[in-house]
């Protein structure tokens, strides 16, 4: 993906602007102080355009096509019945002290967000605001070339107004809010306006890293018979506003229908239609329509009306040569394309095989649906409700008297739905995305479920095209009552079994729906427990760690009561819901629990595999599950050894079978590679962490969307590991490049990534702070902070141990700064310190055994900052309790054990020193040294411990050289030796 980005410097008056664009495919669009995102092979990822307050005029005369005069962009309409959440909008923009804040608002189709939002528009540019509005890029017509203005000089503040937000791939609608537009020092307001509710959870989550506020709005329908004035109202002003457009000269004279106070008409567009209808009626001498339904038919017979007046008139000089009956068939596909270019049009239309040439048929149909774009045709039939409902009538099933469904409509919905564009005709073409959900939202309880047949036919003929609508489109036809468990059983077996961060959140909604039908229809305790077990993984897949964990926890029930009475019966599927539940209780940030349950997993597969091979692979997997299980500082050997035996089996399943997953054996290799950094072995873990990347790498370019995040993982680690060894350019090389995928993947699904999205940007902060760029390490940290907050309000079990570890490396920059930091960056670093201190205290009360060593860790490091505050008492508290701590996890006599001792012991005689206690001062620190000693003597590779043994030896020889200068001159020699 390249970038164009605009920029502007201030010198002087006027101001001078510079914008840089790369054209790639000849297309010259673009934006002024903004960045814009582009796919090489599709264009803008989306299109920013600045708002026009000036409504778009519409021909004069008697309306021939009712139905134009609802589309919200020409305001026919002024504004009404909906004051109450104009105001509430007001309120969310004028907040102070908000820089940047962002507001859902969800509504069904024609309950007026549009309009609302236009309304907006107007408001904040009268009072100096700059509006901008996005429209999603790819399928898009694009904008004339040119540049669109972003800049903000002497704006009151900055709207940006995206329609059909719940459309947006969740990575488009969050590589927006990263655009550097909204991120100027100006006020700024993100107004994002939606049909349904269900992404924004995940949508707020993907923003909580910019430290936006965040919040929703229903628009509700308006007030029934409790508060019937709003809706009379609302009728009136229509009712006057399109009788100006007909000329009718006393329109109080039109009364509403009776039944306005039904919750039918809680839409606005309702309103709106049961005003235009009754004018249109009126002025043509026609039968009033009473219910929505009537409203709809009446408007779509005035839109076949007026393509049968163009045919017919076609020999008095006119150039309309396409049949009312070919016209039906355009208004259909365009509905379901929405706006397209003309190359690929004309080959729809082909492919449908419509009578008449495309190029005439395209001009005929822009002549009665004019684009809003130039060059685009197929401009769809507005507004959308009224779209879906021409859809949903045409499609055959429905009970609508007087309208008769086309036997053509079911035919050219799965062609249009399956067309590929040119070179690419075995691929859907982007509107499959618009097509899938206008006839899911058709379908939509409470619409016309026999669309849901209708879907299910497509879904039927080509099931995959449900992923290639994306994880929105398969969330919404999750959602469909009437859509058959068969159905839903085809589309799963077209998903992808790994993860895919732009899918898993459909995926799940699929899973869910779907065991729920197949749970339904067994009573057979295995099966349901397979379902339970499957739906687990799905849920996990996700990051829907809670859901997933009730799943597996009722497979691994079930399968337990059914050992008691037919003991190794199930003994394959019991391993499978265990590591299945396993893994969901690990995300939930449990171990105990977990351990056992991987550990019985283990067995179980060990007694299979020894009586036949097929089960090695998941032995293998299971092996790797535990080590990671085996997570607490007394279990390391353990670990390392489930560990290597995981690579080993790998490595035999690989060499024998061409087939075996090289995935897994990068896994487990990067599993290996960690746990041996872990136990201090750093040169050694860094062979298997290479062999890891190298594989993850190589997978990745064939597939990133299955393997990117894996790759990621082993460059996170790699950067981790090669500090150990004093090769500090590679590690920084390394945890930017996985910090980049981690926010791309971030971006499209939070609930997943979001957590390796902050210790990434942790483990940059680290990174650059051991190079020396103090203030962009400082800067990292920060945003890693303020991710685990947001991540621990969510899930506090499952995400304090990442926020106790991003406020220890942020205190730790801090008192570190530079080698002189500031009296603020030392009173800030003690804040955090004991906020670290706290909430690991927290952690180890519940888990001693994982997080003593984590606590002594904050203590140590927070008895270091409050010495240099002078508050030397406080600090020799803390520094006892973590020397304390360290003397019984040293008990193992484990080098990473024994060196984080001896730092606490240095740190402990320092402290005494302070306090003019200098005889007990010498006791830690001959301690210390004799650790190091040891350490440097048993443990050569190690670097950095004899460097350290050198520092501490130089400092004591300066005392005692007698003492001291031999352990001083063994350091050098080691230092000497191995670096």
């Amino acid at each position: 993906m390249s970038q164009a980005n605009a920029h502007s410097w201030a010198l002087g008056t006027p101001t001078s602007v510079t914008q840089v664009v790369r054209v790639e495919t000849g297309y010259g669009y673009g934006v002024i102080n903004a960045d814009l995102h582009v796919f090489q092979d599709r264009g803008p990822v989306y299109l920013l355009t600045e708002y026009r307050p000036t409504p778009v005029p519409l021909p004069a005369g008697l309306p021939a096509q009712p139905s134009r005069l609802l589309n919200a962009r020409f305001r026919v309409v002024a504004f009404t019945g909906r004051e109450q959440e104009l105001a509430e909008l007001s309120r969310w923009r004028d907040v102070q002290g908000l820089r940047l804040s962002v507001r859902w608002l969800h509504g069904p189709g024609g309950a007026g967000k549009t309009r609302l939002a236009a309304e907006l528009a107007d408001a904040s540019v009268v009072k100096g605001w700059k509006v901008v509005t996005a429209v999603h890029g790819p399928g898009s017509i694009q904008l004339p070339p040119g540049s669109q203005d972003m800049r903000t000089d002497n704006a009151a503040g900055l709207l940006l107004v995206v329609d059909y937000a719940d459309r947006w791939p969740l990575s488009h609608l969050t590589w927006l809010m990263s655009n550097a537009m909204l991120h100027r020092d100006v006020p700024t307001r993100v107004l994002l306006l939606a049909r349904s509710a269900y992404p924004w959870p995940a949508v707020r989550a993907a923003f909580s890293e910019l430290a936006a506020d965040c919040s929703d709005q229903l628009h509700g329908p308006l007030p029934g018979h409790a508060a019937p004035a709003v809706r009379h109202h609302m009728f009136a002003a229509a009712r006057d506003a399109f009788a100006a457009r007909y000329g009718l000269a006393d329109p109080s004279r039109i009364a509403p229908p009776p039944e306005l106070g039904h919750p039918d008409f809680g839409l606005t567009l309702n309103v709106h239609m049961a005003a235009l209808v009754a004018v249109d009626a009126r002025a043509r001498g026609d039968t009033v329509a009473a219910d929505p339904v009537a409203l709809t038919v009446y408007l779509l017979d005035r839109e076949h009306r007026h393509w049968t007046q163009l045919y017919q008139n076609r020999v008095e000089g006119t150039e309309h040569d396409t049949p009312p009956s070919v016209m039906a068939r355009l208004v259909f596909t365009a509905a379901l394309t929405g706006p397209m270019g003309h190359g690929g049009g004309a080959q729809l239309l082909r492919a449908l095989d419509l009578p008449g040439h495309p190029d005439r048929l395209l001009t005929d149909h822009r002549a009665c649906y004019p684009p809003e774009e130039p060059g685009a045709v197929l401009e769809p039939l507005y507004p959308d409700r009224l779209a879906e409902d021409f859809l949903a009538l045409a499609l055959p099933g429905h009970s609508v008297t007087g309208y008769t469904s086309a036997p053509w409509a079911a035919a050219d919905a799965v062609t249009v739905i399956s067309f590929g564009e040119g070179d690419d005709a075995d691929q859907p073409a982007p509107h499959v995305r618009r097509a899938m959900t206008f006839l899911a939202a058709a379908a939509a309880p409470g619409r016309w479920p026999h669309v849901a047949r209708h879907v299910a036919d497509v879904l039927r003929a080509n099931p995959a095209l449900a992923a290639a609508a994306g994880g929105g489109a398969l969330a919404a036809l999750a959602e469909l009552d009437d859509l058959d468990a068969d159905v839903l059983a085809a589309v799963a077996a077209h998903l992808p079994e790994y993860q895919q961060a732009d899918l898993d959140l459909g995926v799940a909604a699929i899973a869910e729906r779907l065991t729920a039908h197949q749970l339904a229809s067994t009573t057979d305790p295995v099966t349901r427990a397979q379902l339970h077990t499957t739906l687990a993984r799905r849920l996990a897949n996700a990051g829907l760690h809670q859901r997933a964990g009730v799943a597996a926890g009722q497979a691994v029930a079930t399968l337990r009561a059914l050992a008691e009475t037919d003991p190794g019966a199930a003994d394959p599927d019991l391993a499978a819901a265990l590591y299945q539940h396993c893994r969901a209780l690990v995300g939930l940030g449990q171990r105990t629990e977990p351990l056992a349950a991987i550990e019985q997993a283990a067995a179980i597969y060990r007694r299979l595999a020894d009586v036949d091979g097929a089960y090695l692979p998941q032995l293998a997997s299971t092996l790797y599950m535990l080590g990671r299980a085996l997570s607490d500082p007394g279990q390391m050997q353990q670990a390392i050894a489930v560990a290597e035996e995981s690579v080993a089996v790998y490595r035999a399943l690989v060499n024998t079978d061409p087939q075996a997953p090289l995935a897994d054996l990068a896994t487990a290799l990067n599993s290996l590679g960690l746990r041996l950094d872990m136990a201090g072995r750093p040169l050694e873990g860094l062979g298997p962490l290479r062999d890891s990347l190298a594989i993850r790498r190589t997978l990745a370019e064939a597939d990133p969307a299955r393997f990117l995040s894996d790759l990621a993982t082993s460059l996170n680690n790699i950067g981790g590991v090669l500090p150990h060894l004093d090769r500090r350019e590679e590690a920084l090389a390394a945890t930017e490049e996985a910090l980049a995928i981690r926010r791309r993947l971030a971006q499209i699904n939070p609930h997943a990534y979001q957590v390796p999205l902050a210790i990434s940007l942790s483990n940059l902060g680290m990174r650059l702070s051991e190079l020396g760029q103090d203030d962009q390490a400082v800067a990292a940290l920060r945003e890693a902070v303020a991710t685990n907050r947001a991540l621990v309000e969510i899930n506090p079990g499952a995400n304090r141990q990442f926020l106790v570890q991003s406020l220890y490396n942020l205190a730790g920059q801090l008192f570190g700064f530079a080698g002189r930091p500031s009296d603020a960056h030392r009173r800030e670093a003690a804040v955090l310190g004991e906020e670290a201190v706290a909430v690991a205290r927290l952690l180890a009360a519940d888990r001693p055994a994982s997080y003593l060593p984590l606590l002594a860790k904050c203590l140590n490091n927070l008895s270091s900052t409050l010495s240099s505050l002078r508050r030397d008492k406080q600090a020799l508290r803390c520094i006892e309790e973590a020397v304390a701590i360290r003397e019984k996890l040293a008990d193992g006599n484990e080098d990473n054990q024994l060196a984080d001792l001896a730092n606490s012991l240095e740190n402990l005689a320092t402290t005494l020193a302070n306090l003019r206690r200098h005889k007990q001062s010498r006791i830690p620190q001959e301690r210390a040294a004799a650790i190091r000693h040891q350490l440097a003597t048993r443990r050569p590779d190690a670097i950095a411990a004899a460097r350290s043994l050198a520092d501490t030896s130089r400092s004591l020889a300066e005392v005692d050289p007698d003492e001291y200068l031999p352990d001083l001159a063994a350091a050098l020699a080691l230092i000497h030796r191995w670096d």
